[in-house]
C-alpha cells in the first residue's frame, strides 16, 4: 500500500533535516512492506528551510518538497493531501514531539480494524507526556472537555500533531474544512465523527517542545472562534457528506 507523510513546516532551519532522516530511518527499517513518501509542506518560511527542503527532496528519492506561499499548518494539509494518490495519508510535527512507534500501530488501526482516520492522544490514560507545562496541559484538558460538551464527540485529543487516514474517506470530508490554521485538526475530527465515519484515538509518548513557535492563546482564541461557527450551523455540511457517501 502507498502511504504519504506529510511534515508541514514554517521556518524550520534548524531541525528539517535531522527530523526527515529519522523518519526515513524509521521507515525503512520498521514499514519495510509499505510504499511510503515523505512530503515537505513548507507553508510560508522566510528562513533556510525552502533551500534544505528541496536539497532533501534531491538527496532522497522517497522526499518530496512542496511550498506553499501562505501560512497556515491547515492551508499546508490540505493542499498536499488534496492531491495524494496514496492509498493513506499522514501527517506529524516536524520536532517529532509523538514517537515515531505510534506510526505501525495507526496504521494498523486503519487497515487492519477498519478505522477511517486514527489520532494519537496524549490525554489517555497510558500516554506518556514529558517536558509539557502545567499551563499547557490545562488549557489542553479545558480545551478537550469544552469540545465534547459542544459536540458530544468520542476522541480526547483533536491537537496532538499526529493523525493517520483512510484517502478515501479523506476525500469525502477534506473539502468541508474550512479553516486553514490550527483549527483544521478539531474541525476535521469532528466532521469525520459527525457524517458517521469511524475515529480511533491511540495513546502516544509525547515529548513537549520547549522550543515550541505555537502561541498558545492567539491558538486558544482562534479554536474557541472555530467550535462555535461549527456549533452554531456549522454542522449542516455533514448531512451533504452522509449524502453524498450514500450515493457512491
Amino acid at each position: 500500500m502507498k502511504l504519504d507523510i506529510v511534515i508541514p513546516v514554517l521556518n524550520e532551519e534548524r531541525g528539517l533535516s535531522r527530523s526527515i532522516d529519522a523518519i526515513i530511518k524509521y521507515c525503512d527499517e520498521n514499514l519495510p512492506s509499505w510504499n511510503y513518501r515523505v512530503v515537505i509542506a513548507d507553508n510560508g518560511s522566510t528562513d533556510g528551510t525552502p533551500e534544505i527542503g528541496q536539497f532533501l527532496a534531491v538527496e532522497h528519492q522517497v522526499v518530496s518538497y512542496v511550498r506553499i506561499h501562505q501560512k497556515g499548518r491547515g492551508r499546508a494539509l490540505k493542499q498536499v493531501w488534496s492531491v495524494s494518490k496514496s492509498d493513506i495519508v499522514a501527517y506529524m510535527d516536524v520536532d517529532l514531539s509523538t514517537d515515531l512507534e505510534a506510526l505501525p500501530r495507526a496504521l494498523y488501526q486503519v487497515t487492519e480494524r477498519k478505522m477511517d482516520i486514527c489520532v494519537g492522544s496524549r490525554l489517555l490514560s497510558k500516554s506518556i507526556v514529558e517536558n509539557r507545562s502545567f499551563y499547557r496541559g490545562f488549557i489542553s484538558r479545558c480545551y478537550s472537555l469544552l469540545f465534547r460538551l459542544l459536540f458530544f464527540v468520542s476522541f480526547r485529543d483533536a491537537q496532538c500533531g499526529f493523525k493517520v487516514v483512510l484517502k478515501s474517506s479523506l476525500d469525502d470530508v477534506l473539502e468541508h474544512v474550512r479553516d486553514s490554521g490550527w483549527f483544521f485538526d478539531t474541525e476535521l475530527l469532528i466532521l469525520f465523527e459527525k457524517s458517521g465515519f469511524k475515529v480511533s484515538e491511540i495513546p502516544v509518548v509525547w515529548v513537549d517542545d520547549p522550543n515550541s513557535k505555537v502561541n498558545v492563546m492567539k491558538t486558544a482564541w482562534g479554536d474557541l472562534k472555530g467550535l462555535f461557527r461549527l456549533r452554531f450551523g456549522g454542522l449542516s455540511v455533514c448531512k451533504k457528506i452522509i449524502s453524498n457517501r450514500s450515493q457512491t
